[in-house]
């Protein structure tokens, strides 16, 4: 015999909420989410030698959140969540699908673009809570939003791809703004000089990389396409560090350096089937100690440069266990020299802690 709950819902809803006591109960954020016992022990490269990389843990979505001191919530209160749960369909939990790239701001959340979302992820820790933001403007979603940096007073920046702009949201992810139509063809990679104010955007299909100022005018380019030094053939990602603007230069398979101003500091990287060679190189991030590290999405690698251009090491490989990746893209880093992957295809967030060393 099949039982109707529909007429007894408004009832037993009632009933829960008054059991619940109405507690909020308080989240944190933990990194942690594989428990498996080798995670914790994970490091590179592998004893005996000295190891300079720990794996800290991954981003994937509300599953990074737990109630604060463990479960402890009372039974009215798992009832309530239970049954809000069969009400609403068992809804899917929120999780990343297609993560792109991200960034750390100075409070510790962790921001990540997803193009199969449509949406940037925020990962607050200070406020127990997971925010996702899809609108780019008034009645506008995301379509795909893959740069995100830092802007001036506090707002985000984020290129999407498709719609060809660059998008303002303030603190709380609400849009403020946009600028570069009919200016930008692919915007892809984005990045921030700070100290000049000025913004800059790897636009894909255009084969440069285009500055503009804090108010969103177009004050230079950068490149043109090509494949000499100094020119581009789809750039992708970018970041800015030391007065130095790193650029992946995805067709031409190699990291290219320039100046605050634009001028050609150096390449680095080389196709080839060798662990240092790139050949479709993605995202780059610079550390505190001035490590470069460039994704090399083709061989599901992250390779790790010195100051001066020179190989040091490889992390990851091919697969979906603790440090390995499926098509990685963007790369970032914080302050604290974490290194975080956006391992695309796993949809999550890989997280690297730099232990130190030369």
């Amino acid at each position: 015999m099949r039982i109707c709950l529909r007429p007894l819902i408004p009832f037993l809803l009632a009933s829960a909420f008054l059991l619940s006591g109405c507690a909020e109960t308080k989240y944190v954020m933990q990194l942690d989410v594989d428990k498996r016992p080798e995670s914790a022990a994970r490091v590179w490269p592998a004893p005996p030698e000295t190891p300079r990389y720990r794996y800290v843990g991954q981003l994937t979505g509300e599953e990074n959140f737990i109630p604060e001191g463990g479960d402890k919530r009372s039974a009215g209160v798992k009832f309530f969540h239970w049954l809000v749960g069969l009400v609403s369909g068992m809804e899917e939990k929120t999780i990343l699908k297609r993560p792109q790239s991200g960034m750390v701001d100075a409070q510790g959340r962790v921001y990540v673009s997803d193009v199969a979302n449509h949406a940037v992820f925020v990962f607050d820790q200070l406020a127990g809570k997971l925010h996702v933001w899809s609108m780019a403007q008034q009645n506008r979603q995301f379509v795909t939003p893959i740069g995100v940096a830092q802007g001036k007073g506090g707002q985000i920046l984020v290129a999407d791809a498709e719609l060809g702009q660059v998008y303002r949201l303030d603190p709380e992810g609400k849009p403020a703004g946009s600028f570069g139509k009919n200016i930008l063809d692919r915007p892809t990679g984005l990045a921030r000089d700070d100290k000049r104010g000025r913004i800059y955007v790897a636009d894909t299909h255009a084969h440069d990389v285009k500055v503009f100022d804090d108010d969103g005018r177009l004050v230079q380019t950068i490149a043109r396409r090509g494949e000499g030094d100094g020119e581009l053939n789809f750039p992708t990602h970018i970041t800015f560090a030391g007065d130095r603007l790193y650029v992946t230069d995805s067709m031409n398979a190699r990291l290219q350096v320039f100046d605050a101003d634009g001028k050609f500091v150096r390449g680095m990287g080389r196709r080839g089937l060798y662990y240092g060679n790139l050949t479709r190189p993605k995202g780059v991030t610079v550390d505190p100690r001035g490590n470069i590290y460039v994704v090399e999405s083709f061989y599901d690698n992250l390779l790790v440069f010195n100051s001066k251009g020179e190989f040091l090491m490889p992390l990851g490989g091919t697969g979906q266990d603790v440090g390995q990746f499926y098509l990685p893209a963007g790369a970032w880093s914080d302050a604290a020299g974490r290194i975080y992957v956006a391992d695309m295809f796993n949809g999550r967030i890989a997280i690297f802690q730099f232990l130190g060393g030369a």
